[in-house]
């Protein structure tokens, strides 16, 4: 399947939309060694790198949501809206 870093980035901040509503920005990168695409997310001083098999960017490319990405998403945003109050 054929699509940009920049393709693969908007598709997940349209399947997360937590994403963009809480001002996290997202950049992703290939990593060729590990055959994986590396997902960053930075919101103000915390930061999240974390790795989307190829099959799983894929399965995202069309609409398949990626549990364990939610996951961490989920779990980076709860961490900090927990030190904001």
């Amino acid at each position: 399947m054929g699509y940009t870093l920049m393709g693969l980035k908007n598709k997940i901040e349209e399947m997360y939309p937590e994403i963009v509503r809480h001002g996290i920005v997202c950049s992703v990168t290939f990593d060729e060694a590990k055959n994986a695409y590396i997902v960053h997310f930075k919101k103000d001083h915390h930061e999240l790198t974390t790795h989307l098999e190829k099959a799983d960017a894929d399965a995202c490319m069309e609409g398949q949501k990626c549990v364990y990405l939610g996951v961490q998403i989920g779990q980076f945003i709860k961490n900090f809206e927990a030190q904001e109050k």
